[in-house]
Formats: C-alpha cells, sequence, structure tokens
C-alpha cells in the first residue's frame, strides 16, 4: 500500500525523464500499460472483447452513421432515437466506453458561468436520473451527494456568487456557505484559508457504464443498430453538381454503409476519422489522471469538492475519494494509437504531485491515507475548452460531436440532443454558437497545429482558473495582423484577439505592450516571461469591480461624445454577393429589403427558418468595378457588399454558404476580409475633419445618412459609408490594405486640433449599448428573433417579398411576444457583466445577457430578456409597469426599464444634429 503522503515526498526529489526533455516537446508517445483498476464495479470490458467480428454485420444503408461508442455516441444515437430517426447506426471499433469514457469520473456540476451550459447541464441530469431509468427501468449509477465549490479569496466567492445568482434564474439550488457552516457539512475539511463556499445539493456523479450500457438499450429499443468491434477506415465523399462536397458513404472493415450524414464522436480519435473525410478537427490528446484512496472514515455522503483555486476536485467514491485535476505541465499524447482500447497510462507523478498537495491541505486525512489506484487515461481537448460540434465546413453531412476537455459525461445528454436536432432539422433548438466547429475558428487556424497545441495547452492550464469579464488569452496569438497594427501597437494599443485577429480593446497611455510568444506559463522548462507589459495590464483587470482602466475608456467614449474618436475596425468581415441570381438571393437571405438602388445601405439581420437571428449585418448596393480593386469587384448581373463582426464572420460565410447550396443559386460569395480595412471616424465633429481629408461633399444633402460612395482620402480610394456602431454622425473608411496607413495618418493629421482620440472596442461596448444598438451573440441570438429583440423594422414584413424565417416570424407576431428584450439602467454605479438574475414584482422574470456602464449618462445600463411567469405575453405595458431589481452577486439592486435607448432615443445625433 502507498500512502498519499509518501507519494507526495517521493515525487518531489525525483529526476526521472520528463517527456518535455524529449525530442518531442512535451508530449508523449506511450501506448497503454499494464491493466489498471478504475473505481467502478462493472466495465463494458467485462463483457467480452477482441474478437475480430463485428456483433452484428453492418447494414447497407442508414439515415445517420454515429462513429464513436462512448458518452457522445451513445446519447447522440439514444437522442436520435428519441426524436424519431430509427434508422441510425452507432459504430464501435471495439466495446462501447473503450476509448476515454470507460475511466472517466463522471461529475456532474450543474452550474456554469454560462446561460447555455447551464441548460445543457440541466438536460444531462434528467437524462441519467428520471428519463432512462424510467423507459428502461434500469439503475444509470447517477448518484445524488451535492457539490462544493471552495473559495479561497473574495475574487473565486464573486464568482460563485454570480453562479449562484444565474441558478436562480433556472431553478438550481445553491447556498453560498461560510467557513464553519462549510466545517459542518464537511467535518474532514481544513477550512483555515477557506473564504467560503457554493454548495449546490443536487449535484451528483454517473456511472459512465451504466450510463452508456442503458443509453444503448434504450436506443435499440427505439429501432437504433448498435455494432461493436467494427472500425471505420474510410469515408466516402463525394462532390455534387455544383461542386459541393457531401459525404456519400461509411467504409468499415466488414462492410460499407451508404448514408447522407456522419456524426465523429470518436473523442482523442477524432482527428483521424476527419481526416479520412478531409476535415479538420482542431483538437490534442492530453494525459488526464486521477488516483482513488484507500476507505476514509467518516466521507461517506459528502458533497463532491471542486477547489479551483488548488486545481484539485475530490470526488466521492463511495467510502474513498478519487482526487485529480488540472496541471499546468500536461502530457500531450502525439501518436495516437488506433490499437488503444479499455487502456490506461503510466502515471507520471512528477505531473500529479501538485493536485496531492492541494488534496492534503484541503482534507488533511488524506495525509494518512492509501492510494488504492492511479487512473491515468487520453482525454481531448481544444483550443478554447469547449466542444466541437455541428456541421464540419469542409463536407455537407459530416457532423463533429467531440473535443469535450474531460466534460463528455456531464454535457454528453444535453449535447447529445441538441446534436440529434440539429441533424435533422439543420440547426440546434439552443444558441450552439460557442460550440459550433463552423463558427468559432477561422479556417487558417483549423489546421495549425501550433496554433492548436497552444491554446488547448493554455485551455487546460486555466480550466480552473477564475473567469473574468475581460481576460485574453496569452497563447497563439498575433496570427492575424491588420494593416494598422504596428501603428496603433506604438501608440499604446492594447490588443484583444478574436478569432486570430488581432483588434484594438483600448488604448494605455504607458506606451506599447506587444503580445509576446506563448510561454507556456512556465511549463516544460520554458522560460517565463519576465516584465511582460501586456500581461501585466490583463492582470489588473481580474476582478469584478470596475476595473482599474475604466477612467482610460471613459475618456475614449467621451471624446468620442463631445468631439470624434477613430476606431480601427479593420478585422470586419468584408463579403461581396455577386452574381446573375445576387438578388434572389439576397431577397431571400436578409430580413430587410436591401434590393435598393447602388449606393445604398441597409442593416438587416439573417434569420434561420424558426425566425432566429443568425446575424445582424449592412448590406449595401454596389455597382460593378475594377477587377483589380478589392473595393469594387468586377461582376455580372447584381452586386451587394456585406460588412459584418469579425468574431461571427466564419459563422457568417457558413450560413450564407449553405443557403446558397442548398438553394443552388447562380451566385458567388466573395472574402475580401485580408485585403480590406476599415476605420470609422465617429463623434459630432467628424464632418468638419473628414471633410479635410475626403474629395467628396459630406453635408446630409449630398451624404445623407445609410448611404455609401467610391471617393478619394489623401489620394487613395477608398468607399466611405455613413454609418455608426456608437450612436454619432460618423463615416467608415473601406480602404485598400496598402493605403490603410497612409489614410490614418492624414485623418490623425487632420483631426489632431480637433482633439481626436484613438478608441477601441471596450469603447464600442459601452457606446453602442448605451444607444441600444445589439451585439450578436450577446443580446442577439440564434434563438432570438427580431420581434422579441425590438428589431421589427428589420423586417420587410410589409412587403409581399419571401425571406428566410418570415413564417415563423409572420406566425409569432399573430401570436404574441412571450419574452421580450429590455434594457435597464441603475442609479447604483455597479459593475455588471452579464448572468445577473432580473427581478420583476419579487420573482424571477429572466437574465441579463450583457451589461456595461453608460459613461455619458453615468449609469450601468443591462440588457436581457423577460418572461411573464403567468405565461401570458410581454407587451410594452407589461413592461413599464413593473417594479424591477437586477441581482448581482446575492445582492439586489433597483432599477428602471426602459423601452427606448436612455442615449438620444430619437436617433438625431446620427442623422448630424446636435
Amino acid at each position: 500500500m502507498s500512502y498519499v503522503s509518501c507519494a507526495l515526498r517521493a515525487a518531489a526529489p525525483r529526476c526521472l525523464p520528463a517527456p518535455w526533455r524529449s525530442p518531442r516537446p512535451f508530449s508523449s508517445a506511450t501506448g497503454p500499460t499494464a491493466k489498471k483498476s478504475v473505481p467502478y464495479q462493472k466495465t463494458l470490458k467485462e463483457e467480452g472483447s477482441g474478437s475480430g467480428e463485428p456483433s452484428q454485420p453492418p447494414p447497407s444503408s442508414a439515415e445517420v452513421v454515429v462513429v464513436g461508442g462512448g458518452s457522445l455516441g451513445c446519447q447522440t444515437t439514444y437522442h436520435l432515437a428519441k426524436q424519431g430517426v430509427t434508422n441510425v447506426v452507432l459504430l464501435e471499433r471495439d466495446r462501447l466506453t473503450s476509448g476515454t469514457t470507460w475511466h472517466t469520473a463522471g461529475l456532474l456540476w450543474q452550474l456554469r458561468p454560462s446561460d447555455v451550459e447551464v441548460e445543457l447541464l440541466a438536460h444531462t441530469r434528467d437524462v441519467v436520473s428520471r428519463d432512462l431509468p424510467a423507459e428502461t427501468g434500469l439503475h444509470t449509477g447517477w448518484v445524488e451527494n451535492g457539490g462544493l465549490f471552495i473559495a479561497s479569496n473574495k475574487q473565486r466567492l464573486d464568482e460563485y456568487k454570480r453562479l449562484m445568482s444565474l441558478g436562480k434564474v433556472y431553478g438550481v439550488e445553491s447556498y453560498v456557505l461560510t467557513p464553519s457552516q462549510t466545517k459542518d457539512l464537511y467535518p474532514l475539511m481544513n477550512i483555515d484559508d477557506l473564504y467560503g463556499t457554493l454548495y449546490v445539493p443536487k449535484d451528483g456523479t454517473m456511472d459512465p457504464a451504466g450510463t452508456c450500457s442503458t443509453l444503448a438499450r434504450a436506443a435499440t429499443a427505439r429501432g437504433a443498430t448498435i455494432i461493436e468491434n467494427c472500425p471505420v477506415t474510410g469515408i466516402q465523399v463525394r462532390a455534387d453538381d455544383f461542386g459541393v462536397k457531401r459525404v456519400y458513404a461509411v467504409e468499415t472493415a466488414h462492410g460499407t454503409i451508404q448514408t447522407p450524414c456522419v456524426v465523429n464522436c470518436a473523442g482523442v480519435w477524432a482527428r483521424a476519422l476527419g481526416k479520412l473525410a478531409g476535415v479538420h478537427v482542431p483538437l490534442v490528446g492530453m494525459h488526464h489522471a486521477y488516483v482513488v484512496t484507500e476507505r476514509i472514515e467518516g466521507i461517506q455522503n459528502m458533497p463532491n469538492v471542486r477547489d479551483h483555486d488548488a486545481s484539485v476536485y475530490l470526488r466521492l467514491q463511495g467510502d474513498a475519494l478519487s482526487v485529480g485535476g488540472y496541471e499546468s505541465n500536461p502530457i500531450f499524447w502525439e501518436e495516437v494509437s488506433e490499437k488503444f482500447a479499455f487502456g490506461l497510462f503510466d502515471l507520471d507523478w512528477d505531473v500529479f504531485m501538485q493536485h496531492i498537495e492541494g488534496a492534503i491541505h484541503r482534507v488533511p486525512v488524506l495525509e494518512k491515507t492509501g492510494i488504492k489506484s492511479t487512473v491515468c487515461g487520453p482525454e481531448s481537448f481544444t483550443a478554447d475548452h469547449k466542444p466541437l460540434m455541428g456541421e464540419a465546413p469542409e463536407v455537407r453531412g459530416f457532423f463533429l460531436g467531440c473535443g469535450f476537455n474531460s466534460a463528455g459525461m456531464m454535457l454528453g445528454g444535453g449535447c447529445g440532443k441538441e446534436l440529434a436536432h440539429w441533424i435533422i432539422h439543420g440547426r440546434p433548438e439552443k444558441d450552439m454558437y460557442g460550440y459550433d466547429i463552423r463558427q468559432r475558428f477561422h479556417h487558417s487556424l483549423t489546421d495549425n497545429n501550433l496554433w492548436i497545441r497552444e491554446r488547448s495547452h493554455e485551455s487546460y492550464a486555466k480550466n480552473y482558473s477564475v473567469v473574468f469579464p475581460h481576460d485574453e488569452p496569452l497563447a497563439g496569438r498575433n496570427m492575424r495582423k491588420d494593416p494598422l497594427h504596428e501603428e496603433l501597437l506604438q501608440q499604446g494599443c492594447v490588443f484583444q484577439e478574436r478569432h486570430g485577429w488581432e483588434r484594438p480593446g483600448w488604448f494605455s497611455p504607458r506606451g506599447a505592450a506587444p503580445v509576446l510568444d506563448y510561454d507556456y506559463y512556465g511549463a516544460y522548462g520554458r522560460e517565463r516571461h519576465k516584465d511582460y507589459t501586456y500581461n501585466r495590464l490583463l492582470g489588473d483587470e481580474y476582478t469584478f469591480d470596475f476595473p482599474p482602466h475604466h477612467d482610460i475608456i471613459k475618456n475614449e467614449c467621451l471624446t468620442c461624445r463631445n468631439a470624434l474618436a477613430l476606431f480601427d475596425m479593420s478585422y470586419f468581415g468584408k463579403f461581396y454577393l455577386v452574381g446573375p441570381e445576387a438578388t434572389k438571393a439576397a431577397n431571400w437571405l436578409f430580413s430587410a429589403d436591401v434590393s435598393k438602388a447602388p449606393g445604398s445601405t441597409v442593416y438587416t439581420c439573417m434569420l434561420n427558418k424558426q425566425g432566429g437571428v443568425e446575424s445582424d449585418l449592412t448590406v449595401s448596393r454596389i455597382s460593378p468595378g475594377d477587377p483589380s480593386s478589392p473595393l469594387a469587384p468586377a461582376f455580372e448581373g447584381d452586386g451587394y457588399y456585406l460588412a459584418i463582426g469579425g468574431a461571427v464572420a466564419q459563422h457568417n460565410w457558413s450560413h450564407i454558404t449553405s443557403v446558397l447550396q442548398d438553394m443552388k443559386l447562380q451566385c458567388k460569395l466573395l472574402d475580401c476580409s485580408e485585403e480590406l480595412g476599415m476605420m470609422s471616424i465617429q463623434g459630432p465633429l467628424s464632418r468638419v475633419v473628414l471633410q479635410e481629408v475626403l474629395d467628396t461633399d459630406l453635408s446630409n444633402e449630398a451624404f445623407p445618412f445609410s448611404t455609401h460612395k467610391i471617393t478619394t482620402a489623401a489620394g487613395c480610394t477608398v468607399r466611405a459609408m455613413r454609418l455608426s456602431f456608437v450612436g454619432e454622425m460618423g463615416w467608415e473608411l473601406h480602404v485598400p490594405r496598402a493605403d490603410c496607413v497612409k489614410v490614418y495618418r492624414a485623418v490623425m493629421q487632420a483631426g489632431a486640433r480637433h482633439g481626436i482620440t484613438n478608441a477601441g472596442y471596450r469603447a464600442i461596448d459601452s457606446l453602442s449599448i448605451e444607444k441600444g444598438y445589439r451585439h450578436w451573440h450577446a443580446d442577439l441570438r440564434p434563438d432570438d428573433t427580431p420581434l422579441e429583440a425590438g428589431l421589427a423594422f428589420t423586417c420587410k414584413l410589409k412587403s409581399s417579398i419571401p425571406f428566410l424565417g418570415r413564417e415563423a416570424v409572420e406566425a409569432q407576431k399573430a401570436k404574441g411576444i412571450f419574452r421580450r428584450l429590455v434594457c435597464f439602467t441603475t442609479e447604483e454605479k455597479v459593475p455588471m457583466f452579464g448572468l445577473e438574475a432580473v427581478w420583476r414584482d419579487g420573482k424571477v422574470v429572466g437574465h441579463i445577457r450583457r451589461a456595461d456602464f453608460g459613461f455619458a449618462i453615468d449609469k450601468t445600463i443591462a440588457y436581457g430578456y423577460i418572461r411573464d411567469p403567468a405565461g401570458g405575453p410581454v407587451s410594452l405595458d407589461f413592461v413599464k409597469s413593473g417594479s424591477y431589481e437586477l441581482e448581482r452577486m446575492g445582492v439586489t439592486y433597483p432599477a428602471q426599464a426602459h423601452t427606448k435607448s436612455p442615449f438620444d432615443p430619437d436617433n438625431k445625433r446620427v442623422k448630424g444634429f446636435y
């Protein structure tokens, strides 16, 4: 028998050859070791394996083929069958759970800093604790012993209080406990350094074998086919008449299955499966470990524990504990073996010892407790620590359900349901943007191994870090730089990373703060950066109070309101929709009427079939131009110029491309995002300054709002658009990349005597919410409709022109709006960031999606959707008649609801009337 304390003492002085000292840095090609003990009474391996013959012959065809028999494969198959797809086949190369699922800890925590994830987790909990036992009469192994989150400092407890407030919206029972109350609940815990804890009584654990075998039983009862010992050897992909690649068949060692749809649920092996179809799957394999203790007297019925600051979890295992966590120096599994099944690695105590230290500190009895077994197996991790889901952009009909970052059991039910709905209906029910493979990563990054490795490492190492509102990654930076990057860097620009782009966040008066090459936080023998200005500025903002740079952003905002500011928005997506049927495509794609004369610009939405908002963007009608100029391409037929926020450009590209492919329209979508820069000059003095730079009349009569024209600036040809994202008079300049610096300098020189300033996206966030402008994927998502979001004016309902989602919008209009986006302000100057609960007349009616401070009105502003607890429609009278409070970290603040923007509600400023 070994003891936890002995393992700690033994690990410290050892100088064994570490994987990161090998020719392959911080990696391991190690294969499975001899059999180890996992803390479950039963694994599916015991039912027989390795016969070489499939459990049944593969059929010749199927509606859907799911590859991978772990948590996600079983959940997806079950939910497909439950939603009516009975001709679904699950293929597992060995036996169910044999890859990663069989050894997983199986924890389920109900509260996360995301409303969608709270909903996904709730569904998983319902499936394993209620639905499956009711359908099959079998016990899944669900144990409801509760969860306890440990806070050793104020910031951590503040984060937990935010979760508690969000939990109230969804009916998740939780309590903030004092150290003494925590001791009463968990007598074996050391509370000397506790600040407090969050207790969630209905958290629990799942048994992987019990859950997956029960899912399989329920799925087959509904008509699904599950075939074990049937490895996939190929994916047949064929191009249709329009050149679109689509799944055609799945090849196995025992026959070919013709199918239009494949779901990649292969976990660590998903990348190899993707290559068979020409699909990039951006994930990496890592060793992930825990140890199981001997019996501990007094531990029975204790809740599971997450001590984030010590980066350790303690899972109740009957009368023992499983101890694991996330280390800063995980071992990468480089050469993923196709033969790996029910295998484990030898535990590297040099890597794991940090978790032992944290565990002993929190539960001192562990120092004298024996270690029963070690469990170190493969897990898949992604660049942003979110799963990879949805239809791959490279091949239609190839879906992903992988890369779950050791959360496949807890997210499996919710994600399996959404993935099934996605496959059947073309989109999920919930807002799965944060998981969608089409939207999160630019195509230049999904096969960039260095970027995937760096970002996956940082996401793993920071998994237990406090989620602060303004944090930014340090890994995988400087991948996409716009033409003004160096110019702005020297002027103190503190950059944010979005979709690979470096975009301006705010401007520090202390000078340049460059983002340096990733140092892996000093892991693997790397030397940490010293005196790293950018990292220090980020660290200064690790707070849930107003950040120390609050006044700098205030100055950027008020200078824009009172004089003028220049915003570099070059990271925007800039697409051209051109061709003989471009107008037909535009009429169908865009909710507003964009088929106007060239020179017009229209703010519009794109909707899905259910009427949800897939995007908001500006669409400008253009005339054919010079083939050599990115400002106006040559084309036959009609043309439209689309300008879209850079963080969601890939999503827009995928959505438009899918619609064009499905409708088989004769038009093209061209991407000029890299060839064009974009500057936005906004404020009451913008006309005075730009009139010195632009060779065109900027008066209201000659250049009205929502129009654009080709002109010259500082001798360079540009497209000028009179638009605003901040609620001021202003123009955007769309400039060929080579001319951006020249035009920028001309504008800044002309504006110098008028007090012009650089400003970043932190200022845009504040200015836009103050004016009531929507941000897609904050207060506007695919599960929100234009009517709910106050954007009915973007829908051409008075015309007879059909558009995607029109029927759903008209049906909602006739039936009534049962939730509505509402603007709130608080008199008390308190920082809010989203997820705060909204109370109306003493009842929770929703939560805040987006919040910021409005400097011109000097108030906190928050937007959130509210419902009527009685189930009735939410009219404007309902909004006006209530008494509201916003709950922030357990404290409520009186709030005023607004039915119009609290700043310039009559829209005079954007039209030039001051």
